[in-house]
């Protein structure tokens, strides 16, 4: 498995993650990113549930994800949180797509969304908030590392736009 970051104009990794959330999305428990074919898809990493950044980051997903969906647009959170914790986190604050569960990380790692990350001075392993945005084809067309979780989404949201995905 390669943890090489993906980069703009490359295929999307395809993969199949347990999954809570949308019943038109979320099949059998699970999503499969090539199952989405069709929609431009949104997938943000993010490293926890329920923590400050990562719940602004996830609202305000939640409250662009109606203009998303008018253009077609399929927004998904992976983190390495259990389902359990997602349908907690999904209900506390009515999100409304699916979150994925990634708990060995092994998503993130194909994404090149896991690595050294520095707090306090101390370095860990973790994961690395970003974000693809992956046209209908398949193909990714826009990367962003490092995300800043305040506006984000509106930033999203703008190059969906910009790009006519």
């Amino acid at each position: 498995m390669s943890e090489i970051p993906i980069e703009e104009l490359q295929p999307a990794p395809d993969f199949i993650l347990p999954a809570i959330g949308s019943d038109a999305i979320v099949k059998k428990g699970q999503v499969q990113l090539s199952a989405l074919r069709g929609h431009t898809v949104v997938l943000y990493f993010y490293p926890k549930d329920d923590t400050p950044g990562c719940t602004v980051e996830a609202c305000s997903f939640r409250d662009a994800n109606h203009e998303m969906q008018k253009r077609g647009t399929v927004v998904l959170g992976v983190s390495p949180d259990s389902v359990d914790s997602h349908k907690k986190f999904v209900e506390k604050y009515s999100l409304s797509f699916p979150l994925l569960s990634d708990t060995d990380k092994s998503v993130a790692k194909l994404y090149g969304a896991f690595g050294e990350k520095s707090m306090y001075g101390k370095k860990y392993m973790g994961i690395l908030r970003s974000t693809f945005l992956i046209d209908k084809e398949g193909i990714v067309r826009k990367v962003w590392s490092k995300v800043k979780t305040d506006g984000h989404a509106s930033e999203v949201l703008a190059t969906i736009e910009a790009l006519h995905l």
